[in-house]
């Protein structure tokens, strides 16, 4: 497997993490391209950009929504 290949499948990985963490195995697959692409359109100086980082950043120190206390590490560059 390529440095590329891999690098894209441990994106991938921590990216299904994120939805895991969050509770949302079982929304519908459209419902999540939705409210994603909606995230998107966000400006990252926004006021509501940073209020939804601010909540993301305190789950990802907070226990896991099933109870597994292992956390997301982010993704480095």
């Amino acid at each position: 497997m390529t440095a590329d290949r891999k690098r894209e499948a441990r994106e991938k990985f921590l990216l299904g993490g994120i939805v895991v963490r969050a509770g949302l195995t079982k929304a519908d697959r459209a419902f999540l391209l939705g409210g994603l692409l909606e995230l998107a359109r966000l400006d990252p100086s926004s006021s509501e950009h940073r209020r939804l980082r601010d909540i993301g950043e305190e789950a990802f120190k907070a226990p896991a929504l099933d109870g597994d206390s292992t956390r997301i590490p982010e993704a480095t560059e």
